[in-house]
């Protein structure tokens, strides 16, 4: 706890993975762009402190395919936190909206459900150059989302 500018506390989570178990659940769809945002994503988690151990990957075939993971690493109870990866690039049809949309909102609504932080590093992007200028800044952040807000919840508690 930290106080605010207005001198109310207020919380901010620790960046400090040390204590913490994660998942990642990273879709093949697009796998050399998915692969790099993992690479990035596990770099930064052990920089975090969190030990290899504690962290589970699992992969699915895409991005439609992660929120069903997600949901049974949320059941199982035995995660602080869930970090979502994939690359959804717009094509020449109504696939990508669906694509982006279904796996955007269930991926957010499995947290609100089951009362778990999940980073939602599924990108959404135009083309292939707009995806491998994200990889490896938005698996970092992904990493960091996901300690952090564990933390929070933790320190909330």
């Amino acid at each position: 706890m930290q106080d605010s500018d207005q001198g109310l506390p207020s919380f901010e989570g620790a960046l400090d993975g040390s204590e913490l178990t994660i998942a990642i659940v990273q879709a093949r769809f697009n796998d050399s762009i998915t692969s790099a945002l993992a690479s990035a994503c596990l770099a930064e988690l052990s920089r975090l402190g969190v030990p290899a151990e504690a962290i589970r990957h699992v992969t699915v075939p895409g991005a439609l395919e992660v929120p069903l993971a997600l949901q049974a690493l949320a059941d199982s109870d035995n995660y602080d936190a869930l970090i979502a990866l994939g690359c959804i690039i717009r094509g020449e049809t109504y696939h990508f909206e669906l694509v982006a949309n279904e796996s955007g909102s269930a991926v957010t609504r499995i947290g609100l459900d089951h009362g778990i932080p999940i980073a939602n590093a599924i990108l959404t992007v135009e083309n292939e150059a707009q995806a491998w200028a994200r990889t490896e800044p938005k698996g970092r952040d992904a990493a960091r989302v996901a300690v952090e807000m564990a933390n929070l919840l933790r320190e909330i508690d």
